[in-house]
């Protein structure tokens, strides 16, 4: 068994990545499984039950098949949460906050402040999706984090033996199919869209409108490609990549987050305070000897586990993400460096996705939706890497494996030296699943939909701004595409020109010229 401080580093790890299988039959097709008592079904709401929630949250379920090409054989039931819109509804807006593996009942939670200025018009809605929170949530078990422990480099600088690696692998596949159960092989994008087209017509829409952040924004192109009649009004912010296989993904990946640290430790040294000195250069190697230095001997918390470089890395990770995060990274490292208390970057390590306790009240007619405390610990990086692989056709085979593990290795450390390893861990864990979709890769293309809102931040450390022009050329005419100027993960939260124009997008109709920008100012 494992230490905690390993488990929290694979959670860290696969939270900074960028990631069923099933065949995208549409839901009314005349020689198709009647679908029709999924389609027929309306959701009951009732409150949350959890502290601090946001005034007049409900939520609720939405019963989908877990094969949608045998609808009889198994069902899961879908968490759901909504605040009601503040005046006269036109309907719903539904939101899915990325991951993959991130639970959206939790995040509207904690941050329905964002979202208030769409209840003018709309109910807004998220979702745990399948596989993920309190959506029959699937698990690895051990398996994953014995696979991150053989990622990690040697205290002496030299790599493990392939082929006992390899075997991790396979023993990971296997306990995740295990723990996992009936799920894990449904639990891709392109059946995850469907549940979104049940969605839709369970709340009572016409067509969906949708918001949709880094790997959300896969979810949207997914969905406008199968359901091109029902797709309304549309916004993808953080556009990931629908062409680059995983292993590009976590090179590019790696680089971005590199890039985020260097932006970061500039701001830092001219801080005074700084953990790292005034140097920009020297304080890059800092870190890299920090994260050395603790793999080799991580330092005590105050929960009696041990604090590791790979804990490190997953921390800095997320606090990465938002410019906003820097000023309380820097206290939080420079007391680790100076003091030792891992307090304030442990913070950072969980990913904070979800709020515990939000579900129905128990004792409701429907059942009580699964609590937090069900949710299995490494959900969501059991989720993430699920999906990833499930929408990627590609899979590394042993012998590319043994042959080329050191110039892999090589060629993300180069990418990274901090962040190299977690990205490698991303395509070495498909390694042992069945073979993933092609639909996304070659049929996501020119979708006949009305015009569709795509945000790209150019200094996003996790979807690169070409991802979102690209995405635009595949997608066709009915993408638009707005350039915004600044930095981060995603442009909603951080830029008020973006905010805006996405609310007058979805309430009005009113979209920016094609190329149009938001300045860095803004």
């Amino acid at each position: 068994m494992l230490s905690t401080h390993h488990r929290r580093a694979f959670t860290g790890a696969v939270t900074l990545a960028l990631m069923g299988a099933g065949l995208p039959s549409m839901a009314y097709a005349a020689d198709g499984p009647d679908l029709s008592r999924f389609y027929d079904q309306r959701i009951r709401w009732s409150a949350c039950d959890g502290e601090n929630l946001p005034a007049g949250m409900q939520c609720g379920r939405v019963t989908v098949p877990i094969d949608y090409a045998k609808p009889d054989g198994g069902t899961l039931d879908l968490a759901m949460a909504r605040i009601r819109a503040t005046g006269d509804s036109r309907g719903s807006v539904l939101l899915n906050f990325g991951g993959p593996g991130g639970p959206g009942v939790g995040e509207l939670a904690s941050g329905s402040k964002e979202f208030m200025g769409l209840t003018d018009g709309y109910d807004v809605v998220t979702f745990d999706p399948r596989g993920v929170g309190r959506s029959s949530p699937v698990s690895c078990g051990e398996g994953t984090y014995e696979v991150m422990e053989a990622m990690d480099p040697d205290a002496d600088g030299k790599d493990d033996d392939p082929a006992d690696e390899l075997e991790l692998l396979r023993e990971a596949a296997a306990e995740c199919a295990a723990a996992s159960g009936p799920v894990l092989p449904h639990i891709g994008t392109v059946n995850a869209s469907r549940d979104l087209d049940v969605m839709r017509d369970a709340l009572g829409d016409k067509k969906l409108n949708y918001l949709g952040f880094s790997y959300g924004t896969r979810l949207g192109a997914v969905y406008a490609s199968q359901f091109p009649d029902r797709t309304g009004r549309f916004v993808l912010d953080g556009v990931d990549t629908l062409t680059e296989p995983l292993s590009e993904q976590g090179i590019a990946g790696a680089r971005g987050q590199q890039t985020a640290l260097d932006s970061f430790l500039t701001w830092c040294t001219d801080d005074i305070n700084c953990a790292f000195g005034q140097d920009a250069r020297t304080a890059r190697e800092d870190v890299v000897r920090l994260v050395r230095a603790l793999d080799e001997d991580p330092v005590p918390t105050d929960f009696g586990e041990r604090f590791s470089g790979q804990d490190l890395v997953g921390a800095m990770g997320q606090a990465l993400y938002s410019k906003e995060l820097w000023p309380t990274l820097s206290q939080a490292l420079s007391s680790l460096v100076q003091d030792g208390d891992t307090a304030g970057v442990m913070r950072f390590s969980s990913g904070g996705f979800s709020l515990p306790g939000v579900g129905p009240r128990a004792g409701d007619d429907e059942g009580d939706l699964v609590d937090e405390g069900d949710v299995p610990s490494d959900n969501l990086p059991a989720a993430l890497i699920a999906v990833n692989c499930a929408d990627d056709p590609d899979r590394p085979s042993a012998k590319q494996i043994t042959e080329n593990l050191a110039g892999l290795r090589k060629a993300y450390r180069k990418a990274s030296p901090v962040f190299g390893e977690y990205r490698l861990t991303q395509v070495l864990m498909c390694y042992g699943r069945p073979k993933g979709t092609t639909y996304i890769r070659d049929e996501v293309r020119d979708v006949d939909t009305s015009k569709m809102l795509l945000v790209g931040t150019r200094g996003d450390p996790a979807t690169p701004y070409r991802w979102t022009t690209e995405t635009a050329e595949r997608l066709g005419s009915s993408a638009v595409v707005l350039d915004n100027k600044g930095e981060g993960h995603t442009g909603y939260a951080s830029s008020k020109c973006v905010h805006r124009k996405v609310d007058d997008f979805l309430l009005y109709g009113t979209l920016p010229h094609d190329g149009s920008s938001c300045g860095t100012e803004e």
